[in-house]
């Protein structure tokens, strides 16, 4: 061997491998792992705080939602109540009317206590709106068609069975004793009253 190769030999096994053996330090370091376990927990912290916001706004949306179609129903029993012929279904479904006003009475002084909301988005209210005005153009064809009040008490049991299941919904998803109060009260006047309507026949 000449001096020439003995130095190319001896340069090659003393080259550094600082790169290598850092990059590898690295990623089996203590600092590495801390880093990573602060970065997993700024994770998991940041999902479970989106979970819990978007929870709470459900519950509120799905809240606002069982008042205004407790509004709208009522709206639709104000407008047509007055043209069935039945003594026995306008009875009840006077008595219907009053359970709906008081519910969203409460839930009105609810909501303002709760989410200091005085009125509901514009958009929301909307879509709740053309529910109903399907509802009383339905209505609107039985009266002419002389079947108003067949289809009045098909369509109130039908809106009951809705609201109780809102209602139910709303009473499991929340922890707070006041909604729950208001939910129980209004979910057992509707079960209540419900066969009024279900079992309604122009027969009797």
């Amino acid at each position: 061997m000449d001096k020439k190769e003995y130095l190319e030999q001896l340069n090659a096994s003393v080259r550094p491998t600082k790169r290598v053996v850092a990059k590898g330090n690295f990623f089996a370091s203590k600092a590495f792992k801390i880093l990573a376990g602060l970065v997993g927990a700024i994770v998991f912290f940041t999902i479970i705080g989106i979970i819990i916001s978007n929870s709470k706004d459900s519950l509120k949306e799905r809240t606002i939602d069982l008042k205004l179609h407790l509004d709208n129903t009522g709206i639709i029993i104000s407008d047509y109540q007055q043209y069935i012929k039945s003594s026995e279904l306008r009875s009840s479904s006077a008595s219907l009317s009053s359970i709906l006003s008081s519910t969203v009475g409460q839930l009105n002084d609810y909501l303002l206590d709760k989410y200091k909301m005085k009125k509901v988005e514009k958009k929301r209210g909307e879509a709740a709106t053309l529910e109903k005005d399907k509802i009383e153009s339905e209505l609107f064809t039985a009266k002419i068609n002389g079947i108003l009040d067949r289809i009045y008490a098909h369509k109130m049991s039908y809106e009951i069975s809705l609201i109780m299941s809102e209602e139910s919904a709303i009473y499991k998803a929340t922890k707070d004793e006041q909604l729950k109060n208001i939910l129980n009260t209004s979910y057992n006047s509707l079960e209540n009253l419900s066969p009024k309507f279900s079992d309604f026949s122009e027969g009797k």
